[in-house]
């Protein structure tokens, strides 16, 4: 398993040494289980020291708020959630390029189940609709990544139409996702494959490739 990696976008200053990785990760993972917790609004810098297990100042050497840290944690999803698209379509063989999509659900379904914060913060949504990236939304990000995995996989010509179309459907998606876990803790069954009958009919209907 690859070592995890820390973006350096909200980073104060970028852990070099392995220690300082190490020390980065257990805040990180700490956060992962303040926010599940306690939410957005109860985390402290102070609650995700004692639970990391590091020096206050540890904290702000590395960050300058607990915006900084929830961003570097949503940042550190968004890389686990495609690095793990990108093997299963390296992997797998789809019969179309809309099996990935529905891969790409099941990925996102699973990480709601298995991921400690993922749910609370989604990919940062809960802070900041832009905490991925300041100049687009976080699902806009996301669209755009998952039409380059797609494009690249599938040598997909028609990337504008098919960007578009993922745009749809990553807002659909996460927006029934999300009901289907605030009507049962563990996802509700009956609304995901829904989910994903819906966004299969969209882009077959919509999008030819």
């Amino acid at each position: 398993m690859s070592t995890p990696t820390v973006s350096t976008g909200p980073l104060r200053r970028v852990p070099v040494q392995g220690r300082s990785v190490a020390r980065v990760q257990r805040m990180l993972d700490a956060c992962a289980e303040l926010v599940d917790e306690v939410g957005y609004e109860g985390l402290t810098t102070t609650l995700l020291a004692e639970r990391a297990e590091v020096a206050i100042g540890s904290v702000y050497q590395f960050f300058p708020d607990k915006r900084a840290i929830v961003q570097a944690l949503a940042l550190r999803n968004m890389d686990a959630y495609l690095q793990s698209l990108s093997d299963r379509f390296a992997a797998e063989t789809f019969t179309h390029w809309w099996d990935a999509v529905d891969a790409a659900i099941d990925g996102y379904i699973h990480m709601h189940r298995s991921v400690p914060g993922f749910r609370t913060l989604h990919f940062g949504d809960v802070v900041d609709l832009h905490l991925l990236d300041s100049d687009r939304d976080n699902n806009a990000v996301i669209a755009e990544r998952l039409a380059e995995l797609l494009t690249e996989q599938f040598q997909l010509i028609d990337r504008a139409r098919v960007w578009f179309a993922l745009q749809i459907s990553v807002e659909a998606a996460d927006a029934l996702i999300k009901l289907a876990f605030r009507r049962d803790p563990g996802g509700d069954e009956a609304v995901l494959t829904e989910v994903k009958a819906l966004i299969r009919e969209y882009l077959h209907r919509h999008v030819s490739a």
